[in-house]
């Protein structure tokens, strides 16, 4: 198996169908898509069930535990391609990346590899006014912090090889502060990984899980989290020599 693509999902029944289709449309290698339902409430995971009997590229998996870093937690587990992406299930990513990404972790050799909406070759639609200037300071601090010129740490959609994911061990965050604590454990342990220019449209049908105000908090506690990791492991690696 080639590729994992790993889809959260949390009410997103209005979208399922479509991203399974465009999936088929655009990704032409051996893949799986591995569906992991976060106890949706609109008939979601009922969905995700037929889907599954009809499609053999298709598995689901259903949360014991709430949150989207059991989510992603629970796909890294599951998974059974030899990389592993996370796609967010409202179609707001552009899948002719996720062909990029592949062909770009594969013919380099990297660990992983990271899209930005922010460069002057990306496309961005759609996002709203304040989530936008809040995730530009937060990134922006991001990268101060860690003397790193990335600038869209916060964004799920990268593309991992699924077995350094286990390396990155724990994982601790709940919520969508995981999609912060992955990249910045590659980075801390000198992973291998390129940055390139990615789009996104945002959402057509439903509504976004993201709660700028009960995540604040999240974020920041994962960043210390993370940066306390990096000095402890360069204080580490600084004993050896």
């Amino acid at each position: 198996m080639d590729l994992t693509i790993l889809i959260p999902v949390k009410n997103e029944i209005n979208n399922i169908e479509s991203i399974i289709q465009k999936i088929d449309d655009v990704i032409k290698i051996n893949y799986e898509i591995l569906f992991v339902n976060d106890f949706s409430k609109d008939g979601s995971l009922e969905l995700l069930k037929k889907k599954e009997l009809s499609n053999s590229k298709i598995r689901v998996f259903d949360n014991q535990k709430q949150g989207l870093g059991e989510t992603v937690r629970n796909g890294i587990k599951n998974a059974k391609g030899k990389f592993l992406t996370i796609l967010m299930c409202d179609g707001a990513d552009d899948l002719n990346d996720l062909k990029i990404y592949f062909d770009t972790i594969y013919n380099e050799n990297l660990d992983a590899v990271f899209g930005s909406r922010f460069t002057k070759d990306s496309k961005i639609n759609g996002y709203p006014k304040i989530k936008m200037i809040l995730n530009r300071v937060f990134n922006y601090f991001v990268s101060l912090l860690y003397l790193n010129k990335y600038n869209d740490f916060t964004n799920a959609f990268k593309i991992y090889k699924r077995d350094i994911l286990t390396d990155l061990e724990p994982i601790i965050s709940e919520s969508f502060n995981v999609f912060l604590e992955l990249p910045l454990k590659i980075i801390n342990r000198n992973f291998k990984y390129k940055v390139i220019p990615i789009n996104w449209y945002g959402r057509k049908y439903g509504v976004s899980n993201f709660k700028i105000n009960e995540l604040r908090s999240k974020y920041i506690f994962t960043l210390i989290y993370c940066f306390s990791e990096k000095i402890l492991l360069l204080n580490k690696e600084g004993k050896k020599y």
